[in-house]
């Protein structure tokens, strides 16, 4: 849903407050609104579908309640220049139009908890679920160890564990970092001067050696030479070309550019196929958001799949001073741009 659209459900909101104080109301049902046991109202339209909205793309309890009181502030001073003179029926009026706006912010705030706490319970049964999975190869491989053949470790089993641990340990590593965005410490970076386009045919490399049945195109500038931590900034194109790669039509090669724009190194990563939806496109670098892929192999699909990636790796550029940004179409693709200061920014 776009911003606009979002911004219209006020109107709505609105309309559904005028539709109820148009209806007749007992004492009973006044006093019931009052104890916040009145029958749901415009929670079944507009307003639970905002407050919902309005977790999606990141807006915390206080944001929102902030909005139902610019709402309110914003109408009673365009009502009161309006109507001059205050009455018994104006001041009834006043007192319906109240309860409308707090029974719709409770209404909002009560489907946002829903779906915060729904968000929540996924996020546990994915972490769950993908632990399982090496916890798992790992406990076999231990098995397998203590059978040594002809005085030989089983080298197999070896390479496994070790997958399995790099996996846990990967997965650690994000719950921990995203934990240290939430507490507003945000991600530890530590640039030092370096040369990035070596950097990013390094992870070019690894990335070809982890997806073998696909076809990737390079264009690397020479030597750009900057201040970066060169572990962090591996780990921002591990992610980026990974998602290009799991999310990509297959047909299509992912590309990858790195070039020197003004003052500015820009990283772009690009791949071919069903474009990212448009109400994801707004929430896509947020936490704990997955876009589903109906192009990336059943071979291709992450280990882990927490939803993070985009997430720290915005973190990451956002601690070197840089920004991250996305555009998806049918006809040009998806293309994930970086763009970093050649110096200066990085880490303050």
């Amino acid at each position: 849903m776009s911003v606009v659209e979002l911004r219209d459900h006020a109107h709505e909101i609105l309309l559904a407050i005028a539709d109820e104080m148009e209806s007749s109301q007992s004492e009973a049902e006044r006093e019931a609104k009052s104890k916040g046991l009145a029958k749901p109202g415009i929670k079944a339209t507009f307003a639970a579908v905002h407050g919902t909205l309005r977790q999606r793309v990141g807006f915390d309890l206080t944001q929102l309640s902030a909005e139902y009181r610019a709402l309110r502030a914003s109408v009673l001073r365009l009502w009161m220049a309006h109507i001059g003179e205050v009455d018994a029926t104006v001041l009834e009026e006043l007192m319906r139009f109240n309860e409308g706006i707090d029974q719709g912010l409770a209404e909002a705030m009560l489907t946002y908890s829903e779906h915060m706490a729904s968000s929540r319970d996924t996020f546990l049964a994915v972490l769950g679920h993908d632990l399982r999975s090496p916890l798992g190869a790992l406990s076999s491989c231990i098995h397998l160890l203590g059978h040594v053949v002809d005085g030989k470790p089983n080298e197999r089993a070896l390479r496994i564990a070790r997958q399995s641990v790099a996996s846990i340990s990967e997965m650690i590593t994000d719950l921990l970092e995203y934990t240290r965005t939430r507490l507003g410490r945000g991600i530890d970076v530590t640039p030092q001067a370096g040369n990035f386009s070596a950097l990013c045919e390094e992870a070019f490399d690894q990335v070809c050696a982890a997806y073998p049945h696909r076809k990737l195109e390079v264009d690397i500038a020479p030597r750009v030479m900057m201040d970066f931590d060169a572990s962090r900034m591996r780990q921002v194109l591990s992610n980026l070309l990974s998602n290009a790669v799991q999310h990509g039509d297959p047909a299509f090669p992912v590309a990858v550019e790195v070039r020197v724009d003004g003052d500015a190194a820009q990283l772009i990563v690009k791949n071919r196929g069903t474009p990212i939806p448009a109400d994801s496109m707004q929430v896509i670098f947020n936490p704990l958001v997955q876009v589903a892929s109906k192009e990336s192999e059943p071979h291709e699909r992450p280990a882990t799949s927490l939803g993070l990636g985009l997430f720290i790796a915005r973190e990451i550029v956002k601690g070197h001073g840089g920004t991250i940004s996305v555009t998806s179409s049918e006809s040009e693709g998806t293309s994930f741009v970086v763009r970093l200061p050649l110096s200066g920014s990085a880490g303050s």
